[in-house]
């Protein structure tokens, strides 16, 4: 056992052979995506390369953010600061949020996790301390009951943040983690149709 590789001794072997080789060759691109679309999904295993296979995406193709459930839990976050970069900076056109059944969020209990971060060391009095110093722990740990409504929510916050463009799209979509089957929650063209037509009649009745 004193002879086994470390995870990291084993990546950077496998690095130095990847390199050496120059399979990177074929990875070449740049930091715009080739489609214009960025997509928030869950960091699940199951789907790190699924996703993209059963998407038809290669390297290079879009923006695509991960973390647990494709949630947004809060409009000035890292992801959503990371959707604006990728819209603002990066020509993105088109957003899709991206959920998966059997979901490790799906029913998520807040007090579960600080059960295990217990267990591993943190004290009650850190809890306390974080809890009274404003810290909504419950909410921002918390998961969600269907899927498909987290899809909704997390598009509607996208779509409805002050500093994202109304020019893009955002779609809602459910993945199965097993086959890559595809369900459309929200379908964005049809979506932004809707708004804009919207605005226009406003804009008719602002000038009548």
């Amino acid at each position: 056992m004193a002879d086994e590789k470390s995870m990291l001794e084993t990546i950077l072997d496998y690095n130095r052979e990847f390199v050496d080789s120059k399979e990177y060759d074929n990875l070449s691109t740049d930091k715009y995506p080739n489609k214009e679309l960025a997509i928030l999904t869950c960091m699940d295993a199951r789907i790190v390369e699924l996703l993209p296979k059963a998407m038809g995406l290669k390297n290079g193709d879009a923006k695509v953010i991960k973390n647990a459930g494709a949630l947004i839990t809060h409009p000035w976050g890292a992801v959503m600061r990371s959707l604006l970069v990728a819209a603002l900076e990066f020509n993105v056109k088109e957003i899709m949020v991206i959920g998966h059944t059997d979901c490790g969020m799906r029913g998520f209990d807040p007090e579960h996790l600080l059960d295990k971060a217990r267990k591993f060391g943190i004290t009650d009095a850190t809890i306390t301390t974080l809890r009274n110093a404003g810290i909504d722990l419950d909410g921002w740990l918390r998961g969600f009951d269907n899927v498909a409504d987290s899809v909704r929510f997390t598009v509607d916050k996208i779509r409805n943040h002050p500093l994202m463009p109304g020019r893009v799209v955002v779609h809602g979509l459910v993945i199965h983690p097993t086959t890559g089957k595809l369900h459309t929650v929200v379908n964005g063209y049809v979506e932004h149709t809707n708004l804009l037509e919207e605005l226009g009649e406003r804009e008719i009745e602002d000038h009548d």
